[in-house]
């Protein structure tokens, strides 16, 4: 015989197991809570942006120039985090880290037809991201021309990095809720599996249900108290029998 649940019996399990569901997931909320605030390092971002424009006399708009730079912001992308441009950083700065984890820390980022293009740097510690951006950026520069091996100045520093406030990573508010969501969505699926693995029989429904048979009499559970007037008042009536006779 094929089992079914009703939504009325999941409610209900849900209900008797209330204090399971939110002991799991306020344990959940709480460990996520810790781990991102106390083991977890705070990362931090700083970023700068540098314009490609190249100087011409002309006041005009030419709209050819202005195609040629931002194609050339594509291969300034790839140049920035060149090994070329990033030992001279490491060096310049007396970094302590290798240069491939240099390159992993710096992101670009360039929107699309725009002449300016963002070069964000991670780091744990704020002032050292800061640091590093402004330097990226005044040593991409400085090496453009040499590395083009062309006689041009369309490079230029549009804002420089500024020291950020707070972190970027983790953020412990938005993983707390992440962990909420999924510790309640793990308590409740915990608790429906133990409700459908459990095969005792409690009640006269489940023997109803699970043997197909009739019930014929229930035996009403009694406390002590109640256990305690039944007897007084069985004596009572055997002692009255009893006078009568």
């Amino acid at each position: 015989m094929e089992e079914t649940i009703s939504l009325k019996e999941i409610f209900e399990t849900l209900r008797k197991r209330l204090a399971v569901i939110l002991l799991l997931t306020f344990l959940t909320t709480a460990i996520s809570g810790l781990i991102s605030y106390m083991f977890i390092t705070p990362v931090y971002q700083s970023s700068t942006q540098i314009l490609v424009n190249q100087s011409s006399e002309n006041q005009q708009v030419d709209f050819n120039q202005v195609r040629t730079n931002v194609e050339m912001i594509n291969t300034y992308r790839v140049i920035i985090k060149s090994d070329n441009i990033l030992e001279k950083v490491q060096r310049n700065l007396n970094l302590d880290q290798t240069v491939d984890q240099l390159n992993q820390s710096i992101k670009v980022n360039s929107e699309q037809n725009s002449q300016v293009f963002t070069v964000s740097v991670e780091h744990s510690n704020p002032e050292m991201a800061t640091t590093i951006a402004n330097s990226l950026a005044n040593t991409f520069k400085s090496e453009i021309k040499e590395i083009m091996k062309l006689n041009v100045n369309n490079v230029t520093i549009l804002s420089k990095a500024d020291m950020p406030t707070s972190p970027i990573k983790p953020s412990p508010i938005i993983n707390m809720v992440i962990a909420f969501v999924v510790g309640l969505i793990v308590a409740v699926g915990i608790v429906l599996l133990l409700e459908y693995l459990d095969n005792t029989m409690k009640t006269e429904h489940d023997i109803e249900h699970q043997l197909n048979l009739p019930v014929l009499g229930v035996i009403a559970e009694m406390n002590e108290k109640q256990i305690h007037q039944s007897t007084q008042m069985s004596k009572a009536r055997v002692g009255s029998e009893r006078f009568e006779a």
